[in-house]
């Protein structure tokens, strides 16, 4: 569902508005790595503007069940179509990167995997429980997708055992059909999050802003996370991925993030990262520790 003319456009960012060009020893040896590992991330899929930053401090976040998405949101960059078979090998190979990485806090993500009868769920949790069953001394953080609500599903991963259990809003209610999401997706998504604080320690969720929201509908949706028990949340700009995506109805500036964030943590939120680069795993140790110290 196209609208806006069918995109094709694309506003100008603002001067300040610069990430910094990938490079860095470290970045280069784990590009390589993980090339050869044949895994992906949301670093790469979704380009991420924090890529260059998060792999020199040996941080990356995994991105699981293929790198092809069964749903095709207008805000995503990344690749859409018809999914390839799960690998079971992903834990293992998963691992041995870390190993690498020399990291003690693990985020994982996956595409969505509306073509499997269980939406992939069978298979995430089996990842969770491989990495957090190898005896290493590691932090897990997992970024899911919302099987469609199913209980059965969102069960079996909740009681893999991660440590974080991130399930992103991404955007607020009015915006659904914008960005090519059904309405009703907005209350399937804050039934994931509920369900989950009654399972997990840390609860979080990350949203975008620039697509047309408007205070009274941010208001809203930090209202509406914090009665299902959110405890972390993550607000970054929006960023045109391609002339195919959406365009930018607004690009914030860096004050209006700091105001963003007082705001949001004025509503009970443990820890709140917002700035326009931010996305869902930025600074994930820290604010992990944070939430832990004040009740997730």
């Amino acid at each position: 569902m196209k609208t806006e003319t069918d995109f094709k456009t694309r506003n100008a960012k603002p001067k300040w508005l610069k990430a910094s060009i990938p490079s860095g020893e470290n970045y280069f040896k784990i590009k390589k790595e993980l090339e050869r590992k044949n895994l992906s991330t949301i670093c790469r899929s979704a380009k991420c503007p924090n890529i260059s930053e998060c792999w020199n401090n040996h941080h990356a976040t995994f991105l699981i069940m293929g790198d092809t998405c069964s749903r095709a949101c207008s805000f995503c960059s990344v690749k859409k179509g018809s999914p390839r078979p799960l690998h079971p090998e992903e834990a293992d190979r998963i691992l041995e990167m870390v190993e690498i990485m020399r990291t003690k806090y693990v985020v994982i993500t996956s595409v969505t995997r509306d073509d499997l009868e269980d939406g992939g769920s069978a298979h995430f949790a089996a990842v969770i429980k491989k990495i957090k069953s190898s005896g290493r001394d590691l932090k897990l953080e997992v970024l899911i997708p919302d099987f469609k609500g199913n209980k059965e599903h969102l069960d079996r991963v909740f009681a893999a055992g991660a440590d974080v259990l991130n399930h992103n809003l991404e955007t607020v209610k009015s915006l659904y059909e914008k960005v090519n999401r059904k309405p009703q997706n907005y209350y399937v998504s804050l039934s994931v999050l509920k369900a989950a604080k009654e399972k997990q320690p840390v609860t979080k969720s990350g949203i975008m802003v620039g697509l047309g929201e408007t205070k009274a509908d941010l208001d809203e949706l930090f209202h509406d996370l914090r009665e299902n028990g959110v405890g972390l949340l993550t607000i970054g700009q929006y960023l045109q991925p391609t002339a195919e995506n959406l365009p930018v109805a607004k690009f914030y500036s860096p004050g209006e993030f700091e105001e963003l964030k007082k705001t949001a943590l004025s509503f009970g939120f443990a820890a709140v990262e917002a700035g326009p680069f931010v996305r869902s795993s930025y600074n994930a140790g820290r604010m992990y520790r944070q939430g832990l110290g004040k009740g997730g």
